[in-house]
């Protein structure tokens, strides 16, 4: 089988004319203060064509022939830096990952790109412009093109985002095994959780079972910063700060996921904080695992999150209906406030808008919620679903979440 990264730049390659080139970055390190950096984390694109997760290193691809022809520039440490930081990727290290054909030095690539363009009448450059928000700084791949037509006029500058991006949103096996070793990280995590929670913890007392567990499992860090919302602060969707005491009879809900090989899991689930739903919490909680199942069972190729989302809006008002909390459907909107999921893969909301049209080979969340204010009551049940070719697999299925099977695993097992 072909280098699974040489197949990406192929596939790729598909989309350009003889002639055209490509250059991504991987990114540059960002300053945090005068004694470090921010942690470094490549351009996803980048790394979905090359395997390879080191800073400051450029890919260059050109189709000749009707073949991508790949080149890699990496860094020249010299011995100095190296007794400080380390020694970086080495040339072998980097045909042997991504399959690319040649490996220069980043102090060659200016040259190299000189003699190209004086070759060529009206060279064409596609350049990596992932912009989500045009508020946003301008982006290093911006400046970099930028500056080059000021030296180059008859240069023509295309975005290569748009293509990655369809492309990105179907998976291949090896992500979906790099997805799925995620999840099995983070389920690891929410049993270390479900072990040690118990009132009168503080948030982040409890979020540090999950992220020692996952860095002990073998996570490279967390998808995202993970949210650990007792009551009140449950009802607030994007609840970051974690500093609140876990009150006894406390819905607690945990959204968060480990990150592996630069892939993502994204699960919610609610606990009761002393192992025990009340009668009402458990009333809402299953109106919103009713809404999640059937929200699961209609995902199949051909479908939209606008339709899943329906589905959705529709079970939690004949629940809602059905207990008295509300009597007409728009009034769903006070209590499911989000939409149905989203994409996920090497981006925890992953490339690829929410109006996209259901194709095997995506993997998406679904994660429904109920987020009472008056009652003090957030819940969220989320799990990572595949899209097959006659339907879906849930991903995540070996995450508990009936509230039988958590109330049964937290009496057995809680420290």
């Amino acid at each position: 089988m072909k280098n699974i990264y040489l197949l990406r730049r192929n596939n790729v390659s598909n989309t350009m004319r003889n002639g055209d080139m490509c250059i991504i970055f991987s990114g540059k390190e960002i300053r945090l203060s005068r004694d470090q950096n921010y942690d470094f984390n490549v351009n996803k694109n980048f790394f979905y064509l090359t395997g390879l997760k080191n800073e400051n290193l450029i890919l260059f691809m050109k189709k000749i022939n009707g073949e991508i022809k790949s080149t890699l520039f990496i860094e020249n440490r010299d011995k100095d830096k190296i007794k400080w930081v380390g020694k970086t990727i080495l040339k072998y290290e980097a045909i042997s990952i991504s399959s690319v054909e040649e490996v220069e030095y980043l102090d060659e690539f200016d040259t190299f790109l000189n003699k190209i363009f004086l070759e060529e009448e009206s060279p064409t450059v596609y350049f990596d412009f992932d912009r989500d928000d045009y508020r946003h700084d301008v982006l290093y791949s911006e400046n970099y093109a930028n500056n080059l037509k000021l030296k180059y006029p008859n240069l023509v500058i295309k975005n290569i985002y748009p293509i990655l991006s369809n492309l990105r949103m179907v998976k291949d096996e090896v992500e979906i095994l790099k997805i799925r070793e995620s999840i099995d990280i983070t389920k690891v995590g929410i049993i270390n959780i479900l072990k040690n929670l118990k009132p009168n913890m503080y948030e982040y007392q409890i979020e540090s079972y999950f992220d020692f567990m996952i860095k002990y499992s073998g996570a490279e860090n967390t998808s995202f910063k993970s949210i650990v919302a007792s009551g009140e602060n449950a009802t607030i969707l994007h609840y970051i700060e974690n500093d609140s005491k876990i009150k006894d009879g406390d819905l607690v809900l945990f959204d968060l996921g480990a990150e592996k090989d630069c892939y993502k899991a994204d699960i919610s689930r609610t606990f009761p904080s002393n192992g025990k739903f009340s009668e009402r919490q458990k009333e809402l909680y299953n109106i919103v695992l009713n809404a999640q199942l059937k929200v699961i069972e209609a995902i199949c190729p051909g479908v939209t999150q606008k339709e899943l989302n329906e589905i959705a809006k529709e079970n939690l008002y004949l629940g809602l209906k059905k207990i008295g909390k509300i009597n007409e459907r728009d009034e769903i909107s006070k209590y499911y406030y989000h939409g149905i999921g989203h994409l996920l893969g090497l981006d925890t909301h992953d490339v690829g808008g929410r109006d996209v049209v259901y194709k095997e080979g995506m993997v998406v969340t679904v994660e429904p919620g109920l987020y009472i204010e008056d009652e003090k009551i957030g819940i969220r049940i989320e799990d990572n679903v595949l899209v097959t070719k006659d339907g879906y697999e849930v991903l995540s299925k070996g995450i508990i979440k009936t509230v039988e099977e958590i109330e049964e695993f937290m009496e057995k097992n809680r420290q």
